[in-house]
């Protein structure tokens, strides 16, 4: 059976094949990666997969839940320590989280920057400091909301968490052709501080309903009167047609007649 697992918390999980062992979503793991011996979570089982995939080295036993809880706290000071190291440099990059591997050889530190930043004497620093292999990567601020978790204004987990894999992109004219953009940043944002990715999920629907829709401001006739087109109703391909008499009314745009 082929399952995927996630190794490190903000990067796409990788697939395994399980072999013998029984596994179920969010059991722990452990195996032999290009860079050394991790562990991982299980986050889909019965992958459908034709290519060869590595298998997993084992289920992770309590002797090795001990090593990764002991892993976790390490982590939160190896962040406090890069961190410091970085504000001593005013290097204009954000510290989001470290990680030791399984093994115990490496630290990943995954960071944020706006521009590209020259790391290496803070590397060189790093390595002195633990004497481990050290690797930073840049993620994006999407990614250090799907490695923290949370939940949506809508009170669902967050899409970035729920919808494994790369992320869409998600631009202010997703927000625009649903007619949102005047809603404020503010109020279209997730708690990465970027676009919401659910705004990207009915956009190309609401772009195809769109090409059959009516301008607004433009005008038709409804019963004998003639209306102006004030407000679109994409998804369910209406309108609402305010008259001279200021009455508005939503019609279906199968009813509007030049």
């Amino acid at each position: 059976m082929k399952i995927s697992a996630k190794i490190l918390p903000w990067d796409n999980p990788l697939v395994f094949d399980s072999g013998s062992w029984d596994l179920a979503v969010g059991d722990i793991i452990i195996v032999n990666v290009d860079s050394g011996i991790e562990s991982g979570v299980v986050e889909k089982i019965n992958i459908e997969s034709k290519e060869e995939v590595p298998n997993i080295a084992r289920k992770a036993t309590i002797i090795d839940l001990e090593t990764i809880e002991k892993n976790k706290k390490k982590s939160e000071d190896a962040v406090k320590i890069c961190r410091n190291l970085v504000n001593e440099r005013k290097l204009a990059m954000k510290i989001v989280n470290a990680r030791f591997s399984f093994d115990g050889g490496r630290i990943t530190f995954s960071f944020i920057a706006e521009k590209r930043v020259d790391f290496r004497d803070l590397v060189k620093n790093l390595s002195k400091k633990f004497q481990r292999s050290i690797r930073l990567q840049q993620i994006g601020s999407r990614d250090e909301a799907r490695g923290k978790g949370g939940f949506g204004i809508c009170g669902r987990e967050l899409c970035c968490i729920k919808f494994s894999g790369n992320l869409k992109s998600v631009t202010t004219e997703d927000a625009k052709v649903q007619q949102m953009g005047q809603r404020g940043s503010e109020r279209l944002s997730g708690l990465c501080g970027r676009l919401k990715c659910c705004l990207g999920f009915e956009s190309e629907q609401y772009r195809k309903n769109l090409l059959k829709m009516p301008k607004l401001g433009e005008k038709f006739m409804i019963e004998g009167k003639e209306g102006r087109i004030v407000e679109l109703d994409v998804l369910e391909n209406k309108v609402i047609v305010e008259f001279k008499d200021k009455n508005k009314k939503k019609v279906h745009i199968s009813e509007l007649k030049s």
